[in-house]
């Protein structure tokens, strides 16, 4: 699915394009006249710097991810929020660091409005248009489960991806009647097989599908798998067995990768833990203005291969609900967040504590989030392989933290199914860790700190 990386593609350059030809339209508008090349290259090297920055901030939040396209109504508030946020930026920089060699600061706020309209244009007239495929390539599914039906439903309704399903086939129907399948090939135009290949119904015929696609080359293959993962950016739960874990998920990474990412979590460690020391007196002080109650809770955890974990947090409800294996709903009425656990987490502070756990190795900074002992048990006893999230170290943040988007007011599952859906996110991450997608997850996360918008 190379269409996705090519859109995300054209969506960076244009976006550096808008960039530049704002700085252009400033020039022109502010001195009257068609830029002259030197002053252009007055003012190139100042808002190149700027214009980095800015690239990074878009995607931090989220405006490159792969479906930014499907959600068109929310994106004028996404790009407004954004935009101002790099207005406070872009003042920063030209008033007060220092270096600039010129002074482009009468320039500013001219350059920004101008911006502002490009990126505007760019991102909601434009670029839709041009990205939409003008072609799709049509495909037959190949199996049976909730998530293929899922699949098919996100790209037959989403016009942004390159291919589409006409022909949907179950395993059993196929096995009865292949050469009636054939023939539905045929007249739906179909180029594509997507093949869940793990079906043991399917086996029979595998022979019969190699054939048509690697002997006549009649028709391109794809597994389910891979493509499920390409569009979700999780694993298609409910489908997998044993064989999938042997084959994709191992306890160990890379040396390098194992080696860059301790020395990461001890430097992002000692940040948090100087972050928690300066707001402690104001945590504390917070909280004993509202009420009575500890400054710190301490909580009994899943660690790795199953290993308790005490980690420490900042208190944010009412009372303390360390052991607890509930969820939101099921808790007593009694115990709620207060005023100002609401704020430590919406800016995610009443997890810097936790940097005591990273430092002794317990705990990662990006990792599978973990659970609570008693609903750690409670959710291993209903959620098959459940248990197989703590073959790596959890985390503070993750892949599903920053995918997930839960009911209203939550920030983490609060039912079995919810739990399921973060529990296919975690397994992606387990088997496609590495040090870039861990540098993805921390972008991401600073992302929701700062912004609060949902994930793409």
């Amino acid at each position: 699915m190379t269409y996705g990386r090519k859109a995300i593609l054209i969506l960076f350059l244009g976006d550096v394009v808008a960039f530049v030809s704002s700085l252009w339209l400033t020039l022109l508008f502010r001195y009257g006249q068609v830029p002259t090349d030197e002053l252009i290259t007055d003012h190139l090297p100042s808002f190149g710097l700027l214009f980095a920055l800015w690239i990074l901030v878009f995607y931090m939040a989220g405006l490159y991810g792969k479906r930014i396209v499907l959600f068109k109504s929310r994106l004028w508030g996404i790009i407004l929020r954004v935009q101002s946020f790099n207005i406070v930026l872009a003042a920063l920089f030209f008033f007060f660091i220092p270096g600039i060699a010129i002074a482009p600061k009468t320039n500013l706020i001219l350059y920004l409005f101008i911006s502002l309209a490009i990126v505007f244009f760019w991102r909601i007239g434009a670029f839709p248009r041009i990205s939409r495929p003008s072609n799709r390539t049509h495909a037959a599914i190949i199996g049976t489960g909730p998530e293929v039906w899922e699949l098919v439903e996100e790209v037959n309704n989403n016009p942004r991806y390159h291919l589409d399903f006409p022909v949907v086939e179950e395993p059993e129907t196929l096995i009865q009647d292949f050469d009636l399948f054939a023939s539905k090939l045929q007249e739906a135009g179909v180029s594509m097989l997507v093949v869940d290949t793990a079906n043991d119904v399917l086996r029979p015929l595998l022979p019969r599908i190699y054939e048509l696609s690697f002997i006549t080359q009649r028709y391109q293959f794809a597994d389910f798998y891979d493509v499920y993962e390409e569009v979700f950016d999780r694993v298609p739960l409910s489908l997998l067995e044993y064989d999938w874990f042997l084959k994709n998920v191992s306890a160990t990474g890379a040396s390098f990768y194992g080696a860059s990412k301790r020395v990461i979590d001890i430097l992002g460690a000692l940040a948090m833990g100087l972050i928690t020391l300066i707001a402690l007196p104001f945590v504390f002080i917070a909280l004993k203005l509202e009420g009575p109650g500890p400054l710190f809770l301490k909580q009994d955890r899943i660690g790795r291969h199953g290993e308790k974990v005490r980690a420490y947090k900042f208190r944010s409800m009412t009372s303390d609900n360390t052991a607890s294996a509930e969820w939101v709903g099921e808790e007593q009425k009694t115990n709620r967040v207060t005023k100002v656990g609401a704020v430590l987490r919406q800016t995610s502070l009443d997890e810097f504590p936790q940097f005591l756990n990273i430092l002794r190795g317990e705990i990662s900074l990006i990792g599978p989030r973990n659970d609570i002992e008693g609903l750690g048990s409670r959710l291993a006893e209903a959620i098959p392989y459940y248990n197989i999230r703590y073959i790596v170290t959890p985390g503070i943040t993750g892949w599903a933290q920053i995918n997930q988007q839960y009911e209203q007011g939550n920030i983490s599952p609060q039912s079995i199914e919810e739990t399921k859906t973060r529990l296919a996110y975690d397994f992606y991450y387990i088997k496609n860790r590495s040090l870039a997608l861990d540098i993805v997850i921390a972008l991401k996360t600073v992302k929701r700190m700062l912004f609060r918008i949902s994930s793409w």
